[in-house]
């Protein structure tokens, strides 16, 4: 995919919107600059800002230019803990590994949660979150491509999905659930827990506006405390 399409053009804007270039609110440049800078057509820009503005990343309106879309209120009130910060926080180095990445079926239940239609697939995702040379959670994670279509091509080498997910989407309602999950053979081996052994679990699922983002469980290993402000 070439910077010189609308597709690349966008991919390439959304990257860096990812990594921090322009901040959340902030105004990025016109489409003549863009034009300019990737040597396209306008109308071809317009096409790829139109499709981010489409996706929730950046709005746009008449005469007032296209800013990186701000956080809805909503998410200024809850914020989700983005992996890396709980890690470092404690004086430790992160890290995270893939463990698998493919486009699948998803089963009824999660097709149900993130209202995708027979037949079509999701992004389907099993990490390890570490801190320093030991577990600190697995997580498996489930992403609605039409909410997120640049998912299935996101670069995670340097960030999880976790984090680029946050910096990426914004989301304007979620619901959590805490539980205790009894640790099975997998888990178990992931986390250097014993078979049996009690893992705090945490179930989220977040929404944009009325599509559902993503579906993510997330086990913690041994010692991990919950902590947040009321």
């Amino acid at each position: 995919m070439t910077a010189t399409t609308h597709h690349g053009i966008r991919e390439a804007i959304r990257a860096r919107i990812v990594a921090g270039e322009w901040q959340l609110g902030e105004l990025i440049p016109g489409e003549v600059e863009f034009a300019e800078e990737f040597g396209c057509a306008r109308t071809t820009v317009n096409r790829a800002l139109q499709a981010l503005a489409e996706e929730g990343i950046v709005e746009r309106k008449r005469k007032g230019g296209t800013r990186v879309r701000p956080l809805p209120s909503p998410q200024a009130q809850f914020r989700i803990p983005v992996i890396r910060e709980q890690v470092e926080s404690r004086g430790q180095e992160y890290g995270h590994r893939i463990v698998l990445r493919e486009l699948r079926d998803p089963p009824d239940e999660m097709r149900t949660r993130l209202q995708i239609g027979s037949g079509q697939k999701a992004a389907y995702m099993e990490s390890l979150h570490l801190a320093g040379s030991h577990p600190f959670a697995f997580e498996r994670r489930w992403v609605s491509l039409d909410t997120v279509p640049g998912f299935a091509e996101a670069d995670l080498s340097e960030l999880s999905a976790n984090e680029w997910l946050i910096r990426t989407v914004p989301f304007s309602r979620g619901e959590v659930g805490l539980t205790a999950t009894s640790a099975d053979p997998r888990l178990a081996a992931m986390l250097q827990a014993e078979p049996g052994e009690a893992l705090f679990t945490m179930d989220r699922t977040t929404w944009f506006e009325d599509r559902a983002v993503t579906a993510t469980t997330l086990y913690y290993a041994r010692g991990y405390r919950l902590e947040f402000g009321i």
